[in-house]
């Protein structure tokens, strides 16, 4: 049966305290350390970065800012890369933690501001609003546009034990301050662009069509959706287009308000197990399920994906339905564009671990339940067939 219009329900929305956008901005973080009184940082980043946070360290030691730079996470992160971590900047006097990079890196930089003084284990805060504190000023920089992670409440670390993805959820892991700066995005190559850029769309689309959607995320999701359309094919084919690189630094952010108060749903959780099995980026593994998802779902939310279509550019059909499946096309052609991958198979998985995967698929039932129709595990090895 089609859901009903979503009722209104009780929220709680945290934002971050001050986003900041615009070319060069990254610069206007020392002087919001500055003013804080801050006296020294940890910035977490990657290598690849450290040429262009050279003016920035110097502007940090003209300062009299004592800045220590850790570029340990080289990958998506598991509980002992945490640990690790943890353990060799516990003693670290620092005061503001920094992350700069993209997801992986920005989660980390959360768990560790919140982490570097706290007495509770990882496995004491794993899980949604367990995390009591965090007392460090936490600032995050996205040099992705696609996971949103600066502006939400979740961190994500595979856990060793298992392989699954877990969640830390906690209106601490907020950031205080948002960087956007389009100009750490534009040597970010087209491939990594992409993923990112279609994760990104899924956030905001899964929001939007979500069982827990609400009015004003609603707004958030389909501006995200918008944007992200409208930019995403501009900044893969030139990643110096600075006008498409921050619109969709913005829609990203966009789709980073929709994961705390409503979150993701069937799309993402078909796809861990693809990162968890096979490590397949994140960005990738949620465009190969995103419109056999869709499809899937139609039948029980016509009007939201029909809404979705027309915020990706479509125009209306003749009746919602066939407007939603506009919309699928669109994702299809998107992708396309985007010269991702399109099915499995291209990415050499192995079509007899789809029961595995489905098994694994079925223990994510946080996000599951927000799914517009149930997912069974019949239903998700339907879909990952589908996806082959």
């Amino acid at each position: 049966m089609p859901q009903t219009e979503h009722p209104y329900r009780d929220i709680t929305i945290r934002f971050p305290g001050q986003v900041i956008v615009g070319k060069n901005s990254l610069f206007k973080l020392t002087g919001d350390v500055i003013s804080g009184g801050y006296k020294s940082a940890l910035i977490i980043t990657i290598s690849p970065l450290l040429n262009k946070l050279e003016p920035l360290l110097a502007q940090f030691k003209e300062a009299g800012v004592n800045a220590r730079v850790d570029t340990s996470i080289v990958r998506e992160p598991s509980f002992k890369d945490f640990g690790d971590l943890l353990a060799s900047v516990k003693h670290t006097e620092a005061d503001v933690i920094i992350g700069i990079g993209g997801g992986s890196v920005l989660d980390v930089a959360k768990l560790i501001a919140a982490q570097i003084d706290n007495d509770q284990t990882l496995a004491d805060i794993t899980g949604i609003g367990l995390l009591k504190k965090r007392s460090k000023k936490l600032i995050c920089v996205p040099t992705t546009a696609g996971t949103g992670s600066e502006a939400s409440p979740n961190a994500i670390l595979i856990d060793d034990t298992d392989n699954q993805k877990k969640g830390i959820i906690s209106p601490y892991l907020v950031p205080d301050v948002v960087i956007i700066d389009p100009a750490l995005m534009i040597s970010l190559p087209a491939e990594v662009t992409a993923a990112t850029g279609l994760d990104a769309l899924t956030h905001c689309l899964e929001a939007y069509t979500n069982l827990y959607a609400h009015p004003f995320i609603d707004m958030y999701a389909l501006e995200g959706i918008r944007l992200i359309a409208d930019n995403l094919v501009k900044a893969v084919n030139d990643g110096t287009n600075e006008d498409a690189r921050t619109q969709l630094a913005i829609g990203s952010l966009m789709g980073g308000f929709c994961l705390g108060p409503v979150n993701t749903a069937g799309v993402h959780a078909l796809s861990y197990p693809l990162g968890s099995l096979y490590h397949i980026a994140h960005g990738l593994s949620n465009a190969l399920l995103l419109p056999l998802v869709m499809e899937y779902n139609i039948p029980a939310a016509p009007e939201r994906y029909a809404a979705v279509a027309r915020a990706l550019g479509c125009n209306s059909s003749i009746n919602d339905f066939e407007t939603a499946y506009a919309g699928v096309e669109k994702i299809r052609q998107l992708i396309s564009e985007c010269g991702i991958p399109a099915s499995l198979k291209e990415i050499d998985i192995d079509k007899n671990t789809i029961p595995q995967m489905a098994a694994d698929a079925m223990k994510i039932t946080r996000l599951l339940k927000n799914n517009p129709r149930p997912i069974n595990i019949d239903d998700a090895i339907s879909i990952y067939e589908a996806a082959y």
